[in-house]
């Protein structure tokens, strides 16, 4: 199963991006992936056809209308797991003793 962390921006498009962010966010969530949106990008959990699948839907709509494209991405595989995160999470709380504001 793979983690996949990323954040994928337009560049000469202005100081607001939510449009463009937005559009993205559209296709995640219609993947039907687990996923969860953070200030700074998105983790998409799913295996590595799947989540790789939705990073080259987003690619190809911002495309459309941009020239220029600025990504980071982010990998963690581990074979066999799933819901890893929250489990991940889970297993920080844990050794903390205490829920983390997240």
């Amino acid at each position: 199963m793979v983690l996949l962390e990323f954040s994928m921006s337009p560049a000469s498009k202005g100081e607001s991006l939510s449009p463009y962010v937005a559009r993205s966010l559209d296709i995640i969530d219609k993947s039907g992936l687990p996923y969860q949106l953070t200030p700074m990008g998105t983790v998409i959990e799913g295996e590595w056809a799947e989540v790789m699948a939705v990073v080259g839907a987003c690619f190809e709509a911002m495309r459309s209308d941009c020239e220029r494209i600025g990504a980071q991405i982010k990998i963690d595989y581990r074979a066999g797991s799933a819901s890893r995160m929250q489990s991940k999470i889970a297993a920080v709380e844990t050794r903390l003793g205490r829920k983390l504001a997240i």
